[in-house]
């Protein structure tokens, strides 16, 4: 087996800075992940205790330390102000893919900061990870992500039947995916 490295990136735009988290992201971290609004369309409930987000910060870590993904803070870049999170998971080098993920908070919605996220992460992940697809779920519930990722070029493939139980509510998941040939006829376009 070969050993392959993928170092956390840090990666600027014109509004943001994703970078790798730090141990004192462990608060905004937690409030983040404690909002019933932003995980409204989650697939868990809100955070009730301050561990969980250091079983978070951790996972960040092993994703990198295993090479199995990479996960980034997103700040805005003025003032350094913690917006959330945006990642790549469950990075599969032989099949050439991986999952996105992300969570912002609830008053960095509506401007456009997921879909800049994310252009930049894919960016930096094609190339990097070599992809040759980017898959996506969200909560059918959930147009405006629905709509990020639409805008990052993602096709609808499907929607996965009560995929999500949480706290005996029971929620439909749409998938979408993003091929190589996809993303690099986008950029070319840009």
């Amino acid at each position: 087996m070969t050993f392959v490295v993928l170092p956390t990136p840090t990666l600027t735009t014109a509004r943001l800075v994703l970078r790798p988290f730090r141990d004192d992201d462990r608060n905004a971290v937690y409030l983040l992940h404690a909002s019933a609004p932003v995980m409204q369309y989650w697939d868990s409930s809100p955070w009730t205790e301050m561990a969980q987000a250091d079983r978070f910060l951790a996972r960040c870590r092993a994703l990198a330390e295993e090479a199995s993904g990479a996960r980034v803070a997103v700040d805005r870049r003025e003032d350094a102000a913690f917006l959330g999170w945006i990642g790549l998971q469950r990075w599969d080098p032989v099949s050439r893919k991986a999952n996105l993920g992300y969570v912002l908070a609830e008053d960095a919605w509506g401007h456009g900061y997921a879909t800049e996220a994310g252009q930049a992460l894919l960016d930096w992940a094609f190339p990097a990870m070599n992809l040759n697809r980017v898959s996506a779920q969200a909560d059918t519930r959930n147009r405006a992500s629905g709509r990020v990722l639409e805008k990052l070029g993602f096709t609808l493939e499907g929607t996965l039947r009560e995929n999500v139980i949480v706290d005996g509510e029971v929620s439909h998941d749409w998938t979408f995916g993003l091929l190589r040939r996809e993303w690099e006829a986008a950029r070319a376009s840009r």
